[in-house]
């Protein structure tokens, strides 16, 4: 069965970026330590990567983040989704309106301009199809930023929270949660590791 799993990095303090992000500096001031984990050699930071990234059958994204990373300082050959631990899953895009131009063509783009509840309904199609022709469940994957993962959680889109919880702490930048209506999380895992603990929830809808 396709999950809708919300899947971030995060400060000790709750934030997603440092201060000052930009489409030339995604991660704002300091946020690079976020991402630590996803470059580390500890094997089970591999492990982590490599299991919550293979299961992506579909990847939603809001348009800031996009334009970082299509941006031309974003992924390229040496870093991409999945810091090259998975394929290349279908990318759905929740944007008021489409870009004029897209630089990485050689990833598949769907922009949906009806709103979030849309771009996660087009996202879970798509991975279904996949799910069917590979064999196996294939889920959802909310991958950011902040505000696009805070305003699925509070609209009740998402089945499943998994943090990277980073040892930073940032002083400010962009929170995940910004006082939302209390929510109680079923903790299922907790994975500690040289760089960061993650940490998976089920979400009560």
């Amino acid at each position: 069965m396709t999950r809708i799993i919300a899947d971030i990095s995060i400060s000790l303090d709750g934030y997603v970026t440092g201060p000052d992000p930009s489409p030339d500096n995604g991660l704002g001031t300091g946020g690079e330590a976020l991402h630590t984990w996803a470059f580390s050699d500890d094997p089970d930071d591999r492990r982590v990567l490599r299991e919550g990234t293979a299961r992506s059958g579909a990847v939603v994204l809001g348009r800031h983040l996009f334009d970082v990373v299509d941006g031309p300082k974003g992924w390229d050959d040496t870093c991409g989704y999945g810091a090259g631990e998975v394929g290349r899953p279908a990318f759905v895009v929740v944007t008021s309106s489409p870009p004029e131009s897209v630089r990485l063509t050689d990833l598949d783009w769907t922009f949906v301009t009806t709103g979030l509840p849309d771009a996660i309904a087009t996202a879970r199609e798509r991975a279904e199809a996949a799910s069917s022709d590979s064999g196996k469940d294939l889920d959802v994957i909310l991958m950011g930023g902040g505000a696009t993962i805070g305003s699925a959680l509070e609209a009740g889109l998402v089945d499943a929270l998994t943090l990277h919880l980073a040892p930073v702490v940032l002083g400010a930048g962009t929170p995940l949660f910004t006082g939302e209506a209390p929510r109680t999380l079923v903790q299922r895992s907790v994975i500690p590791t040289s760089t960061a603990t993650h940490l998976t929830y089920d979400v009560s809808r």
